[in-house]
């Protein structure tokens, strides 16, 4: 499905005019390089981006913070289920060479929504799994995302550089290697209503921006 620009900016314009004060809570927190994310914002994507028949469903979001909670109906090999979880960046780290997010994962639980004898139900009935280490039951699966580079306990680390298209993209890691060495992110939170992003600015690496920009232009 076609992502609605038209239709997003609509609901962009109707959101701020319900709510004026947006635009100069946005202004006070770039001023300090934190930009924030409506939770509305993110919840029309999540409704208007979700499509085909394994994408989640009935996609919930709000907060405990710094923690964003997620909500969604799956399909987990045929198993129709409700998880839920609070999610937490705990580090991101950005070059040319890699995408590495920090994910800690919380509050886990799954809820079947229909009797089955599945494999899945049956270990989710069984109360076998160990929902408050999420990561140990990711790191055993036999098929792991090769974004997945790291798996324990609650935490689990996804470098998106090993997702092979990605990778490849050539005009994205040019990008990255003029940005990163003056921008990354400090940190990445949420309020009862908004998901932030605070950056880090490096002034210092300046000079390899620019030779990096001049290696870019010359390819």
């Amino acid at each position: 499905m076609a992502f609605d620009i038209r239709g997003a900016a609509l609901a962009a314009w109707g959101y701020i005019r319900k709510n004026p004060d947006e635009l100069a809570l946005a202004t006070r927190n770039a001023v300090g390089l934190r930009f924030g994310v409506p939770l509305a914002a993110l919840r029309y994507l999540a409704a208007t981006a979700a499509s085909g028949k394994k994408a989640p469903k009935d996609i919930a979001l709000s907060t405990s913070p710094p923690a964003l909670e997620l909500g969604a109906t799956v399909d987990a090999m045929g198993t129709s289920l409700r998880a839920q979880a609070a999610i937490r960046i705990d580090e991101v780290e950005m070059s040319a060479d890699e995408l590495k997010i920090g994910i800690v994962l919380s509050n886990v639980r799954l809820k079947l929504l229909a009797d089955s004898d599945s494999p899945v139900a049956t270990l989710v009935k069984s109360g076998a799994l160990d929902l408050s280490k999420p990561g140990n039951l990711v790191g055993v699966l036999p098929k792991r995302p090769a974004a997945i580079v790291d798996a324990k306990d609650d935490h689990i680390t996804v470098d998106l550089m090993k997702v092979p298209k990605i990778a490849k993209n050539k005009r994205l890691r040019q990008l990255l290697k003029v940005v990163t060495p003056l921008v990354g992110i400090r940190k990445i939170e949420t309020d009862a209503d908004h998901l932030y992003v605070t950056l880090r600015a490096t002034p210092a690496g300046l000079r390899e921006a620019i030779d990096a920009a001049k290696v870019a232009l010359t390819e």
